[in-house]
């Protein structure tokens, strides 16, 4: 991807905590994707063998081990990408010092985004004599971050990256992810789908795909539709083939599907490239999009996981305040 917003570590340091338009925010972020994608490189989905490396896994600070979620992922896969890091772990400048290390003068931090909601004080008051309910404001802030591979002098072992598993071989982790998702799940027939209606997925057999890895990242697609059912995360599922609904929730479930195969260590891949006109038509339509489409990729796969394992500290998102999207 190409270079994000940087910081010295000296600046990052007084800055990082420093407000930013809201909009020049989404603007920033937005014109990134849209430039990758005119690009023909998705940036959910990069060379991992040869750009980087690291092994697929999802960004996570490497101090907490709580992994970063939504719009994050992308910005922060997009530096690694960039800069050939051998690591998906990251950290503030405090965090590095108080772990007995240092970033090592003159690197620039990578910018990350948050979402928080305040209620002003004269808004507050309005409540207080009208018995009304608050209306709160939305804001994006910046947070600045280091890779680990900036720093030096940092304890051995701090929050180490996964080892990538072989590319042929069934997945016993991924067959547990699916079978305690407790989603109708049919294997079958010659085409991959999601059906709303009677709620079920269906794929192909493994055997059927031409690399048997890519049944994993099928399945995964498609378990990331069914968790926009109404009795799930409710997400608008009514679009029609070629409709900017469709196009949208499409957007989710190619970015749930790379969140989730990064979790469990399989390589990310594009399911439907064929879809990158219809998502750059509504990237460019809104510039709130896809904060939308990744934080909800985000919720998806955090509830597939979360099905397999019980959530625990290191399984959440990274958030020093707030969330990461808020609408």
């Amino acid at each position: 991807m190409p270079a994000y917003p940087k910081r010295s570590a000296q600046s990052g340091r007084r800055d990082r905590a420093a407000s930013a338009p809201r909009q020049s925010l989404y603007d920033e972020v937005t014109d990134r994707i849209i430039s990758e994608l005119e690009a023909g490189r998705l940036p959910w989905v990069q060379p991992w063998g040869t750009a980087t490396a690291c092994g697929p896994s999802l960004p996570r600070n490497a101090v907490t081990a709580r992994r970063y979620s939504g719009i994050n992922i992308l910005i922060l896969w997009g530096a690694v990408f960039a800069h050939g890091w051998p690591s998906q772990g990251w950290l503030t400048y405090r965090q590095a010092l108080a772990a007995g290390g240092n970033v090592v003068k003159g690197e620039h931090g990578t910018t990350i985004v948050y979402a928080d909601r305040f209620t002003p004080d004269a808004e507050q008051e309005r409540v207080r004599e009208s018995g009304e309910q608050a209306r709160s404001i939305a804001f994006l802030k910046r947070f600045t971050v280091f890779n680990v591979a900036q720093c030096e002098n940092l304890p051995e072992g701090l929050a180490s990256d996964p080892v990538p598993l072989a590319e042929r071989e069934i997945v016993p982790v991924a067959e547990a992810v699916i079978a305690a998702s407790g989603i109708d799940f049919r294997i079958g027939g010659a085409r991959a789908f999601y059906a709303p209606g009677p709620d079920h997925v269906q794929v192909p057999p493994q055997p059927a795909f031409f690399e048997q890895i890519n049944y994993y990242r099928t399945c995964l697609h498609e378990l990331t539709h069914a968790t926009g059912h109404s009795s799930r995360l409710g997400r608008d599922l009514s679009g029609s083939f070629g409709s900017a609904s469709y196009a949208r929730e499409e957007l989710v479930a190619e970015m749930g599907s790379a969140f989730l195969c990064a979790a469990l260590g399989i390589v990310p891949t594009v399911r439907h490239a064929d879809y990158l006109a219809s998502w750059l038509a509504v990237l460019r339509s809104d510039n709130r999009a896809v904060f939308r489409a990744a934080a909800q990729a985000s919720k998806a796969a955090d509830w597939i996981l979360a099905r397999h394992a019980e959530p625990t500290q290191a399984g959440r998102a990274e958030q020093p305040k707030g969330e990461e999207w808020a609408a």
